[in-house]
């Protein structure tokens, strides 16, 4: 190529970037979020050449890929659940950390909703965007706290995008289990949790209230909340549910995907009190539905007021709404000035479609 044709073309191309628009950055397409200009794809639903990865939850993060990146903590939860060769070749990227990619730069930021998860800022000559993936911006003692990231686009979640769902003090919530269970000494509290961020965030909510006893663990939580204690964060003495006599585990607390909690793993408890952590929990309706006995308001995403909050901390003009109750929030920032639209990603939020397989495999 002559010096004449290379000039003219990086002309072209500085003209392509100075011209950017946000959508020209990232833009939706059936595997996911997709940016041009740094040739990669975050959080792709299906495999693709490069992808960047927000968190281990099994909706955002899919074996398969050519090249991943994402937190250390990220790679090692996929490495668990997928196997070593869940990508060709991976990368991890540090907090804080600046990586060039093509014709933009991305930098992870502390996402507070599970160990190692992460929102990521992808700048292109003067435009930021911020990719939230999930996130929650509530204290957990087992994760990086949430950190707002100044930018002007916002893409948020909307897991719990309307106004009724205000999640309160998760502290609150643990103190009514430990409650139920000085109430029933003679019954065994049965608790459905996520096996990756929700369960271990539990543990560590009850060890901060004083409880000290053993905490039984269904065997799908077994590999992850190891894994978590390998990396610092302390959880007090675990024990597997596997091999102990039904009557040894009256006035126990045991920890299971939400799955187990309502099939016949369960018979192996006396008489159990059956919990459920979750967000949803604070609708009545869904705790009914899934023959919830203890309903604990605890979630690892941010609630109404954790969402609109975080939105006008960031200072973004403009703010792209994902998976979740999307219409709610887009209205709510429309109202107040914003540039808004909803996204309408596809394929996230299916976690519990995984925990059901890993607690099959893992008590068969």
């Amino acid at each position: 190529m002559t010096t004449k044709h290379r000039t003219a073309k990086h002309r072209k191309q500085t003209a392509y970037i100075e011209g950017m628009r946000p959508h020209d950055i990232l833009m939706p397409v059936p595997a996911g979020l997709c940016c041009k200009p740094g040739g990669f794809h975050i959080d792709p639903v299906r495999p693709v050449e490069r992808a960047v990865i927000t968190h281990g939850h099994s909706d955002h993060a899919r074996p398969g890929h050519d090249a991943v990146l994402a937190t250390q903590e990220t790679l090692d939860m996929m490495r668990l659940r997928y196997g070593d060769n869940f990508a060709r070749s991976t990368q991890a990227i540090r907090y804080g950390e600046e990586i060039r990619l093509g014709d933009v730069t991305i930098k992870f930021h502390p996402a507070g909703h599970v160990l190692g998860s992460a929102q990521i800022a992808v700048t292109c000559k003067d435009i930021c965007i911020v990719a939230s993936g999930d996130y929650k911006d509530a204290a957990d003692p087992t994760c990086t706290p949430f950190e707002v990231v100044p930018c002007d686009v916002f893409i948020t979640e909307a897991t719990f995008g309307l106004p009724v769902f205000r999640h309160g003090d998760a502290a609150d919530e643990v103190k009514k289990l430990l409650a139920s269970v000085a109430l029933f000494p003679e019954r065994a509290h049965l608790v459905g949790a996520y096996s990756l961020g929700k369960a271990q965030r539990v543990i560590a909510l009850l060890r901060e209230q004083g409880y000290d006893a053993p905490i039984y663990l269904h065997g799908a939580m077994e590999e992850i909340t190891r894994y978590y204690e390998s990396r610092g964060i302390a959880l007090g003495e675990l024990r597997a549910v596997k091999g102990v006599k039904k009557a040894d585990l009256a006035g126990t607390i045991a920890l299971a995907p939400p799955s187990a909690t309502s099939d016949i793993w369960t018979r192996r408890f006396p008489d159990p009190v059956t919990a459920f952590a979750s967000g949803w929990m604070r609708v009545r309706a869904r705790a009914r539905q899934r023959g919830v006995e203890l309903p604990l308001v605890i979630s690892d995403h941010a609630d109404w007021d954790g969402l609109t909050a975080t939105i006008a901390a960031t200072g973004a003009g403009e703010v792209w709404v994902t998976h979740g109750q999307e219409d709610a929030l887009v209205h709510w920032c429309k109202a107040r000035g914003l540039a808004a639209r909803p996204l309408d990603l596809v394929g996230y939020g299916d976690e519990e479609g995984h925990e059901a397989v890993a607690a099959d495999e893992a008590e068969a």
